[in-house]
């Protein structure tokens, strides 16, 4: 079976060119430098620079895939969501995103999967340039942030029409954060990225699920990274205000019901947080992620599962059955990729 990683970057210089011009664009680089803090940002501007080429190049991704014995990867965008655009430049944003990566993915077809990006902000636009990324690009997924900007939230019904096109269109949702809303108190240590980017994958993944869309749209697979945020590791205390508050139960099903049926990756570095993660999530719903190629992630990831002492059967489910689930029928045109017979 083909060992597939669901979380993966690439950049679009070509489309983040088109952001200069905006003076939101440079109040979005103050707002993230304040969270960061000096230091980290000093830092990441340095790190984003030498990871140009693994960003940009199809076959130094190639190689690294080879290196890790990945046979199939999801490409998604760096996951930097500009809410601030108005309709016409989103929607010619997202639309050089979506073609940049199409043509980077073309490198390796049957080794490099397409995850649309879309500007949620405006729901008809998303929906239109979704459907243009699957039926005229193949795209086999789609990203979003972990809220549309400006106080509007994934459960908000105007995002309703989004969804149903989802569901319509038989996607999964990759649901990855940038930074944190907590802002400048997260300005030491690099915390904008370990405590905020799981916070908001937390707080995006609770919206759904106490926001009702998933009782309104069960169909939905939903997916989300890092190991899905603190969600695994404490949603009793969730199970426990439900049953015990009536302004908790705004969802039909007990809390960890609806996790349990979405999907995380297994970046969560030690042994035994994945070992938890397994039980929590079950090993059906749990994927490969590399994050690459950030420094966050991991370049080893079967060997993470073997440190785990993970069963044969799990390590399969892991590495090919749960993401193969996850994709669906989206993932016929990567599904011949055999394990070593796609490998360079």
């Amino acid at each position: 079976m083909p060992v597939i990683d669901v979380h993966a970057h690439a950049a679009i210089p070509e489309a983040d060119a088109m952001l200069a011009r905006f003076p939101e664009f440079l109040e979005q680089l103050r707002e993230d430098s304040a969270t960061l803090g000096p230091t980290s940002s000093d830092y990441n501007r340095r790190q984003i620079a030498s990871l140009a080429p693994s960003l940009t190049d199809p076959a130094l991704r190639i190689q690294a895939m080879d290196a890790a014995g990945v046979d199939v990867q999801a490409v998604s965008a760096t996951p930097i969501p500009r809410h601030w655009l108005d309709e016409q430049t989103a929607a010619a944003f997202t639309r050089a995103i979506n073609d940049g990566l199409a043509a980077h993915c073309s490198y390796a077809p049957g080794r490099l999967g397409l995850i649309a990006s879309v500007a949620l902000h405006h729901p008809a636009g998303a929906v239109a340039e979704l459907t243009r990324a699957v039926e005229e690009l193949g795209a086999i997924g789609v990203q979003i942030s972990t809220s549309a900007g400006r106080g509007r939230e994934l459960d908000d019904p105007e995002f309703d029409l989004f969804w149903a096109r989802v569901v319509d269109l038989d996607l999964p949702v990759l649901i990855h954060p940038w930074g944190c809303t907590l802002g400048e108190r997260l300005d030491i240590g690099y915390m904008f990225n370990h405590v905020g980017n799981p916070t908001e994958t937390s707080v995006a993944l609770s919206r759904l699920i106490f926001g009702g869309v998933l009782d309104r749209f069960p169909a939905l697979r939903i997916w989300g990274a890092h190991g899905g945020g603190w969600l695994p590791s404490y949603s009793g205390r969730a199970d426990h205000a439900w049953e015990q508050r009536e302004d908790a139960r705004t969802c039909l099903r007990r809390p960890s019901d609806y996790l349990r049926e979405m999907w995380v990756d297994s970046l969560v570095y030690t042994p035994e947080a994945l070992r938890h993660l397994l039980t929590a999530m079950g090993s059906t719903h749990v994927t490969i992620g590399t994050d690459y190629p950030f420094d966050m992630g991991v370049v080893n990831p079967l060997e993470r599962l073997a440190e785990a002492g993970l069963s044969a059967d799990e390590v399969d489910e892991v590495g090919s059955r749960s993401a193969l689930a996850l994709f669906g029928r989206r993932f016929a045109s990567l599904s011949d990729a055999k394990a070593g017979g796609a490998r360079a």
